[in-house]
């Protein structure tokens, strides 16, 4: 289970940008991160020490050419998952994780409505490889999980079968789906 800690630090905006970007990069300097994301040096800097202190990133001192630059890589084990069942026994933790789960889900349908506003300025073979699908089914709650569970690992797959060594032309791209009860 993900702490309460974690989700305060991953929450704020330019820290979810910071592990989204190192995470497709790998390990960048300070001064890349902060050109990147159009922060300034030190606010990068700061963010990430909040995210080291969660594990979610480390310093990859070895890649330094000198005292001056600072490299950050992703954890080994960043991952980041909860429920707002999770933290039943605190209310005040409760309250954050539910407020951690409104901004997650600003952040990807942010990501939706951007990708819609310009998706017209883009190539047309991405906008044909673009695409949404919804479906409705009778499950269980066991059964709902266990299609999460096959999800995930056909993303990993298919993540995992990418040579970013093959010379492709390749940009990050955002897949995020939700299972929940609904009522026709």
């Amino acid at each position: 289970m993900t702490s309460i800690e974690t989700l305060r630090a991953v929450h704020h905006p330019t820290r979810r940008r910071i592990i989204e970007y190192i995470g497709l990069h790998g390990p960048t300097q300070v001064t890349t991160l902060a050109k990147e994301l159009g922060e300034q040096v030190g606010s990068i800097s700061h963010h990430l020490r909040m995210l080291e202190k969660v594990n979610l990133v480390q310093r990859a001192p070895e890649l330094a050419t000198d005292g001056r630059t600072s490299w950050w890589r992703p954890s080994p084990d960043r991952s980041v998952s909860w429920s707002v069942d999770d933290f039943s026994d605190n209310p005040a933790d409760r309250m954050t994780a539910r407020a951690a789960e409104r901004l997650n889900v600003d952040y990807q349908f942010g990501k939706l409505a951007a990708w819609k506003n310009h998706a017209d300025r883009t190539a047309p073979e991405w906008r044909q490889a673009a695409f949404s699908s919804d479906s409705s089914a009778l499950a269980t709650a066991r059964e709902l999980s266990q299609l999460q569970d096959l999800l995930a690992g056909t993303v990993r797959t298919w993540r995992d079968s990418i040579d970013p060594s093959d010379g492709a032309d390749r940009v990050p791209v955002f897949i995020f789906t939700h299972g929940f009860p609904t009522r026709p």
